[in-house]
């Protein structure tokens, strides 16, 4: 089987059934398309998201399990609340959310390439605009030291990437989120592919089936509160 190839501006916006993706490499599901707002969110309803590189075509992914983690379910080790309790970081949602997404795009010494391309930094930040995407940030004396940006819809927040430029900063960044979202009514947060570091939060790996029926239920529901409407706040 080889990947579906969607034409680019194909408005169907439609995509192959999510169990059809590839499973080397895990979870490859389409080729091509666009990286229109509807279709962005087309697919992330149907737990697909973009990731590829500069030198690569749209590539739109599903794998199979996928790593969430449910709010309540969040795990701090004892060094992360001795941070959490430092009072010289700030922390705010919403503020620099170009700030944010440019800095997840610059290149980390094990990672020098990236796949936040700049098409990719555009479209997400027009859906930022339009009130999808959204950020949390870490501030230290006014500079921003960490952050994580990604997708709500209903009461599932998608995760996207993160960065820190300090110590703890992007866990902090994390953490606060998590919180945040909780207290908003969010019932889970993607978290995409495994990761060690996700793991340590109390993230874990579910099948792709068991994700698919989650969100199919939770994208439709409000969070209990009209979440993004609020000022960006600082603590």
């Amino acid at each position: 089987m080889i990947p579906a190839v969607i034409a680019p501006f194909d408005n169907s916006l439609q995509f192959p059934n999510a169990e059809l993706a590839l499973t080397d490499p895990n979870g490859l599901l389409a080729i091509g398309g666009d990286l229109s707002s509807k279709r962005i969110l087309h697919a992330y309803r149907h737990g697909i998201f973009p990731w590829f590189s500069d030198d690569q075509p749209i590539l739109w992914w599903s794998p199979d399990p996928r790593m969430v983690l449910y709010p309540e379910e969040l795990s701090l080790s004892r060094s992360l609340r001795k941070a959490l309790r430092k009072t010289e970081f700030q922390w705010t949602f919403d503020r620099a959310f170009t700030k944010v997404i440019f800095s997840c795009a610059q290149p980390r010494p094990n990672q020098p390439e990236t796949w936040i391309t700049l098409g990719m930094m555009d479209a997400y930040i027009k859906l930022h605009k339009d009130g999808h995407a959204h950020s949390f940030e870490t501030w230290l004396d006014g500079e921003l030291v960490g952050g994580l940006y990604g997708i709500a819809i209903g009461q599932v927040f998608f995760g996207e990437s993160m960065f820190s430029k300090k110590t703890d900063a992007s866990k902090i960044a994390f953490v606060n989120a998590v919180h945040q979202l909780q207290q908003w009514g969010y019932k889970l947060i993607d978290c995409q592919v495994e990761s060690p570091h996700l793991e340590n939060f109390g993230a874990n790996n579910i099948p792709r089936r068991e994700f698919l029926k989650q969100i199919a239920y939770l994208i439709t529901c409000r969070p209990e509160n009209n979440a993004w409407q609020l000022t960006s706040h600082v603590t």
